[in-house]
């Protein structure tokens, strides 16, 4: 059959096209305030947050815009392919068939390969400085959640926090009467997660870190708070019936602040820990009845 008639003005696609990029890309763009660009869209309190939400921040922003970029380039090579050897009402039979291209074959081939290696060594360097963080904490406070609330035990003060379960009433705070867990800021903290019953999840969104507590698998979140502030956390594992109005706050204080609040804890008869006695499968001992 006759080769196809290519001949056409195929420049003026290509310059439509960019044109129509270079409009809809900064639309696109216009609504986003620079803060939420530069955080990657995190929430914009997380900036400083602690010493790991930077690194997490530069992992995130690093990859979508690699991804952004290959993404772009896919796309218009597509939407060029599709311009240029469109089918014209002058064409006549079935395009010159292509078996392959080398140097397609090879660009194919090498860059899924580069940013594979590419994300694997920088999430291993991300991971060595934030989940595998395991700086001796300063201050060692022990995170209990429970069916609907939370405990919190600060070890090393010796004193202890019981929380209640917060009762969602239309109202547009109602974090504002949720448990409050006090951190000292420019400390190092080491957080011990322990559940007292089914699966919970410890979640701070401003910290950019998220831990599930398994009955009997206790972890800890190692971090320093580096910004002083009030943040909202909450259970991220759907626990139960009320599992929506298991929320706690978090108030990053300076460290006089918190051996005033750890005092006053004192104060009111909190001394010593909510122990494992408060978990809803503890046994006394073994062989014993519940």
């Amino acid at each position: 059959m006759d080769s196809p008639n290519q001949s056409g003005p195929q420049r003026s696609w290509a310059k439509r096209l960019g044109i129509l990029s270079a409009v809809l890309i900064p639309a696109l763009l216009s609504g986003c305030t620079k803060e939420q660009i530069a955080t990657g869209f995190f929430p914009v309190e997380s900036k400083g947050a602690t010493n790991h939400t930077e690194a997490y921040t530069a992992l995130w922003n690093g990859a979508w815009i690699a991804l952004l970029v290959v993404g772009l380039i896919v796309w218009g090579l597509i939407l060029w392919a599709m311009v240029a050897y469109r089918r014209r009402k002058h064409d006549r039979g079935l395009p010159v068939q292509m078996r392959y291209s080398m140097p397609i074959e090879i660009l194919f081939t090498v860059t899924p390969v580069v940013l594979v290696l590419g994300f694997f060594f920088q999430n291993v360097q991300v991971m060595e400085k934030t989940t595998d963080d395991r700086t001796p904490g300063e201050q060692v406070i022990e995170v209990a959640a429970k069916q609907w609330a939370w405990d919190f035990n600060y070890e090393t003060e010796n004193v202890y926090y019981a929380g209640t379960q917060v009762e969602l009433d239309g109202t547009e705070k109602p974090e504002e009467t949720a448990p409050v867990l006090y951190l000292p800021v420019d400390t190092d903290l080491e957080i011990r997660l322990h559940s007292r019953d089914v699966i919970h999840s410890f979640w701070v969104p401003a910290f950019l870190e998220k831990r599930d507590m398994i009955p009997g698998r206790d972890q800890s979140l190692h971090l320093r708070a580096e910004k002083e502030g009030e943040y909202v956390g909450k259970c991220a594992e759907l626990c139960g019936e009320y599992h929506s109005e298991m929320l706690f706050n978090v108030k990053v204080v300076s460290k006089e602040e918190f051996q005033n609040y750890t005092q006053s804890l004192a104060d009111q008869g909190n001394t010593g820990q909510l122990g494992p006695e408060y978990d809803r499968n503890w046994y006394p001992k073994e062989g014993a009845e519940k």
